[in-house]
């Protein structure tokens, strides 16, 4: 009768451990770095019941075997990746059009499954990104490449994520700046090693969406030219910007101009005094934070 009894119990309580539904991505910003997802926490269940000796038809099923058998088909089909024989859905996380692929020190962006939505690929050792990674993804909105080693992006890499809007590469080893594709809200490239020659004269007029744009920590000498009207936060903190004009942010030639979505301008940590461009400042409705003295 005990016997009958445990064998009850572990059949009502199995089925009430189901693992729970992925959870929803939030828009955030690239510098909070908080959209973690845990590889252990999300398939922690699976790799625990696949540690136990899995039996069917008196035939023991390997960890290999059981994870193929818990793949979706269509990630079955992804190529392998360029660092691993594994396909890209095992070696990272794939949920419901987001691709999780964070500290597991891969060397290249991975082969991506169609319909990729959103790319995490933060800490790995990614030296370069080619013009081929996102030829046949045009689905991407989402991507951060923060904490890798990325020294250089091929030309026309993003030139066709027509839908991509927000794009972080801080914490890399650049020295100049991509193209950037048009419909950017979002673009992070804090504690890179940027200079202004790196910066093409037009690189953001064409932006007109682009709100925050994060360029702190690098090596500019000025600010960047032609900045987008929708642009509200700047950071420009800690680069070696000695000096701007009165057209930087503010037109010399029209006195009524005002920027009226710009909230926020950081340059603390640049050897320029502000109190000596004071004209340079006319247009906006508060005065960047920084050194006056």
């Amino acid at each position: 009768m005990e016997t009958l009894q445990a064998t009850f119990f572990l059949f009502v309580f199995v089925p009430l451990v189901n693992p729970a539904p992925p959870l929803q991505q939030e828009s955030l910003q690239f510098y909070e770095y908080d959209t973690d997802v845990s590889m252990g926490s999300l398939t922690q269940q699976d790799y625990e019941m696949q540690s136990k000796d899995i039996r069917k038809d008196g035939t023991n099923v390997s960890l290999d075997t059981s994870l193929i058998l818990q793949s979706d088909d269509s990630q079955l089909d992804v190529p392998p990746t360029k660092d691993t024989n594994l396909p890209t859905c095992l070696l990272c996380v794939c949920l419901s059009g987001s691709v999780y692929c964070e500290e597991i020190d891969i060397e290249a962006v991975p082969p991506l499954p169609k319909e990729t939505a959103y790319l995490y690929a933060r800490f790995n050792k990614i030296k370069r990104i080619a013009a081929s990674d996102f030829a046949d993804i045009t689905t991407l909105r989402r991507i951060d490449f923060s904490g890798n080693r990325i020294e250089e992006i091929e030309d026309g890499a993003f030139s066709k994520l027509l839908l991509l809007e927000e794009l972080s590469l801080a914490e890399n080893r650049l020295v100049k700046l991509p193209v950037l594709p048009p419909k950017l809200t979002t673009f992070n490239a804090n504690q890179n090693r940027i200079k202004s020659r790196g910066i093409k004269a037009n690189a953001f007029k064409k932006l007109t969406n682009l709100a925050y744009l994060y360029l702190g920590h690098n090596a500019l000498e000025s600010v960047p030219l032609n900045l987008p009207e929708s642009l509200r936060i700047l950071h420009l903190q800690y680069n070696n910007i000695t000096t701007i004009t009165d057209d930087t942010f503010c037109k010399s030639n029209n006195t009524r101009y005002i920027r009226t979505r710009m909230d926020e301008i950081r340059m603390e940590g640049n050897p320029i005094v502000l109190a000596k461009h004071v004209n340079a400042f006319s247009c906006l409705r508060m005065l960047p934070v920084g050194t006056y003295y």
